[in-house]
């Protein structure tokens, strides 16, 4: 079993920057796939970024690509999830999840932390 715990979710006004992070107890990360979903409310789950088990590998949204950035730290059993030039839009909870395979589908994962609220004011 892997249980995941995120932080550093918060209230930010548009253009700031938040950095979360996901960490693991129970098992090491290492050999899992990681990911980073959000949820709006009244939406389903949708796919930020994902990450290899080993960080060689990383994908990103259309909507986060060139301003979020996903890293690890297999040492720390911890993933990162950086979030520059935040907009009102990106507002939502935020979820890390951990899987065999590196994908953008929900239910490739079979971990999910129980996630972090993020609130961009405009």
């Amino acid at each position: 079993q892997v249980q995941l715990v995120e932080s550093g979710g918060g209230l930010v006004q548009a253009g700031d920057s938040l950095r979360l992070s996901c960490t693991a107890s129970g098992r090491t990360l290492s050999t899992y796939a990681m990911a980073w979903f959000l949820q709006a409310p009244g939406k389903e789950r949708e796919f930020v970024a994902a990450i290899t088990w080993s960080g060689g590998s990383t994908s990103y949204a259309r909507s986060v690509k060139g301003r979020f950035s996903i890293s690890r730290d297999n040492a720390k059993n911890t993933v990162y999830l950086q979030m520059n030039s935040l907009r009102p839009e990106d507002t939502a909870v935020y979820y890390c999840a951990a899987g065999p395979n590196w994908s953008a589908v929900v239910r490739q994962y079979e971990y999910w932390g129980q996630g972090t609220q993020v609130t961009v004011s405009s």
